[in-house]
């Protein structure tokens, strides 16, 4: 939990922010990856626009262009590379600051490759997000490319501007890395290894959080039911709040804050105190996202996932058993390597009996550093696409009976703003995120009202106040 003095970074801010003065400059920032990244990327634009940019959704007007960069999958490679193709011209032509940062930037062949082929002025990784207020002073002033990446760990940063993009839902982040060392992920050795934020500090944000008038909180981790693991095993964690259980419990007593969120937990650590803690909450969600990956219990042994298939059935019973009208989602990755028929055939099984409300579909994609690169019985990738195909078909049939459910139902909900779609109707979310429309006045934005549910749509459900 040791935490790093950030005042000699952030006096950057006001370095940069002198040199543009009166300039009127602005920026644009592309996110990718999971609500870590989209974390991190608030923090970013919380010190941009202190340093005098302003945000831009169009990249040619940009005077700094910002890519956060994800590394789970390899189309993320592919995505960044265009964009980097496509930015040079803006460079060329206006002298447009191009900047790159997060997971991808620790790996190393993705950093050569960036400079041997492509133009850039920044390159910060996971470790070094503090900095970029200095890296991007000394890129303008010194007119050289900066490459700022470090291989350690890291540490906790507190205090950075943020700049969050809703004003009702937020995330916080209370640990970063993780230990589990899954062989098909690569977040351990571009994130580094667990390390937990003190419980003061994040008690802190979310009760600053709910005076900005923020409803709806998200706890974000690699593995967030191991939070405080580590300092637990050190002998440094605190005593009143040394778990996750006991983190969810305090941050259900905070005045103004209605629903609670959190991603994502690891099976293998779903222990009974935050079963507990789930169920005695009340402003908990009691939507659960529980990653299977696979349904095979050799499959789930050659990922290390530490749990087999009868386990996973098991903690999802004791769950149901244990929490009134808990539901799940869940993330699953289709084709990896020396999956059989059979063992596919298990996931399948897995899906039926536990009738997810929300799957996220991966098909396998190596990742060069982590140890399933490197295994035999690699599967085709017209394989892979044949058996995503029928998971997606199993699961968009069983969510057609699964949406009629909510017909007839009324539920309280949190008014989130207006559709994307239609700007005449509101949206809100059910417990278990799905998405509802319903008509009514812009007066209920930021309210929890009760809507009932008229009619299912496959991804979204409509609704009337």
């Amino acid at each position: 939990m040791t935490k790093k003095d950030i005042k000699n970074e952030l006096e950057y801010i006001e370095k940069v922010k002198n040199i543009n003065e009166g300039r009127n400059l602005k920026y644009n920032i592309l996110t990718m990856g999971c609500q870590l990244n989209e974390n991190d990327s608030e923090k970013i634009c919380g010190m941009v626009e202190k340093m005098g940019y302003t945000k831009t959704d169009e990249i040619l007007e940009a005077d700094l262009v910002i890519y956060n960069t994800c590394c789970v999958r390899e189309n993320a490679e592919e995505k960044l590379f265009g964009k980097l193709g496509e930015v040079k011209k803006l460079k060329e032509a206006k002298g447009t600051i191009i900047a790159i940062g997060g997971c991808m930037m620790q790996e190393k062949h993705i950093v050569e490759k960036i400079k041997k082929s492509y133009k850039y002025d920044v390159i910060f990784g996971t470790h070094t997000l503090q900095n970029f207020p200095k890296d991007l002073y000394n890129a303008i002033m010194q007119n050289k490319k900066i490459t700022d990446i470090l291989d350690i760990d890291g540490e906790i940063i507190e205090g950075l501007p943020i700049k969050r993009e809703d004003n009702i839902r937020a995330s916080v982040t209370i640990m970063n890395g993780c230990n589990n060392f899954c062989t098909y992920c690569i977040v351990p050795y571009v994130r580094g290894r667990e390390r937990s934020r003190n419980p003061e500090d994040i008690l802190d944000e979310v009760k600053k959080l709910a005076q900005d008038g923020y409803k709806e909180i998200t706890l974000l981790g690699q593995n967030v039911n191991s939070y405080m693991r580590v300092e637990r095993e050190r002998g440094e964690a605190p005593e009143e709040i040394n778990s996750f259980a006991k983190l969810l419990r305090a941050v259900n007593e905070i005045e103004g804050i209605e629903k609670i969120r959190f991603i994502s937990p690891h099976p293998k650590d779903f222990t009974d105190d935050v079963i507990e803690a789930i169920k005695d909450c009340e402003k908990v969600s009691k939507f659960i996202h529980l990653p299977l990956q696979s349904g095979s219990t050799k499959v789930l042994k050659l990922m290390n996932r530490k749990y087999s298939k009868q386990q996973y059935i098991d903690l999802v019973e004791k769950m149901k058993n244990k929490i009134p009208n808990v539901k799940f989602s869940t993330d699953i990755i289709v084709g990896f390597p020396e999956e059989t028929e059979e063992d596919f055939e298990d996931t399948l099984d897995v899906v039926r009996k536990i009738k997810f409300e929300q799957i996220f579909m991966f098909i396998y994609s190596r990742r060069v550093g982590t140890p399933a690169d490197k295994m035999d019985g690699q599967i085709p990738e017209e394989i892979k696409h044949k058996r995503f195909d029928r998971l997606k078909d199993l699961y968009e049939e069983m969510l057609k009976e699964i949406n009629k459910e909510y017909i007839g139902k009324t539920l309280d909900m949190l008014v989130e703003g207006y559709s994307k779609t239609n700007k005449k109707l509101l949206t809100a979310r059910t417990d278990t995120n799905k998405v509802v429309v319903f008509e009514g006045e812009d007066s209920l934005i930021g309210k929890t009202v009760p809507v009932e549910i008229i009619s299912e749509h496959m991804w979204y459900l409509k609704g009337r106040v």
